[in-house]
């Protein structure tokens, strides 16, 4: 998993998940993913307000081991919530 994050311009950050066909070939599996990242970030939001983020996932994941993929992307956005509150002006 991989997580991009910048800055947002605007006072509401925005967030985007990139997962393919190749991860994941079922779209019900791929929907799935994006249901349990967009909860995840809806609960991290207060965090991760000032922030657009890109979560890409990577490699294959097998669909029984979805919520450990969105354990790792949470993890991923508490690091980078962390980093931008030391680096806020």
């Amino acid at each position: 998993m991989q997580l991009v994050s910048v800055r947002a311009a605007k006072p509401l950050g925005r967030a985007g998940f990139v997962v393919s066909r190749k991860a994941l070939p079922r779209a019900v599996d791929r929907n799935r993913l994006k249901r349990l990242l967009r909860e995840m970030l809806r609960t991290a939001r207060p965090d991760a307000n000032a922030l657009d983020i890109v979560i890409r996932l990577k490699r294959p994941v097998a669909a029984h081991l979805l919520t450990e993929a969105v354990g790792e992307a949470a993890r991923l956005l508490a690091e980078a919530a962390a980093a931008a509150s030391r680096t806020r002006p």
